[in-house]
């Protein structure tokens, strides 16, 4: 059985992978709204991303005996000053989410809560690719400018797929 403070603790960690979802297709429309369809996929893969993760971490609470306490969902904001600010923001969003899974890790050992340390790995992991995804955007629209070349990274962006990974047997 799970702790009521890692019970809650993963509570608001689903809230806050259900918000960054939230986020991410705020991003999403605003992407569309510049005209940008391989932008907007993009950020539309990363929200099902999060929704996964949300649901993940769903699916564990009840699967150790916890009470899923489902939280309001703050709005994000709808807009942004360019392509590379929504994606500095996503970054710094990505930061936050990785410090707020190394918190959980350290509860989780705190609390001698070893399955729950092993099931957060995945999410460690998981993060570091997050950041790297997320800064290697960041890299490229810092390269690109708003001229032209926006057009082509919109055209690479848009062929992004989220697959949501395979169950383990």
């Amino acid at each position: 059985m799970i702790s009521k403070k890692m019970e809650k603790a993963i509570n608001d960690q689903i809230k806050w992978e259900f918000y960054s979802g939230y986020l991410y297709l705020s991003m999403a429309a605003y992407f569309e709204d510049l005209g940008l369809p391989g932008f907007a996929k993009w950020m539309e893969a990363q929200t099902q991303e999060e929704l996964f993760h949300g649901m993940k971490m769903y699916r564990y609470l009840v699967g150790q005996g916890g009470r899923v306490n489902l939280q309001a969902v703050d709005a994000p904001k709808p807009g942004w000053d360019s392509p590379l600010a929504a994606f500095e923001d996503a970054l710094a969003h990505e930061k936050k989410v990785t410090k707020r899974i190394h918190d959980l890790v350290d509860l989780a050992q705190k609390e001698k809560d070893h399955a729950t340390n092993i099931f957060l790995h995945w999410f460690v992991s998981e993060q570091v690719e997050e950041e790297a995804g997320v800064g290697e955007v960041v890299n490229k629209l810092k390269l690109v400018g708003e001229g032209g070349g926006l057009f082509l990274l919109d055209q690479e962006l848009g062929a992004r797929v989220f697959t949501p990974p395979a169950a383990k047997e």
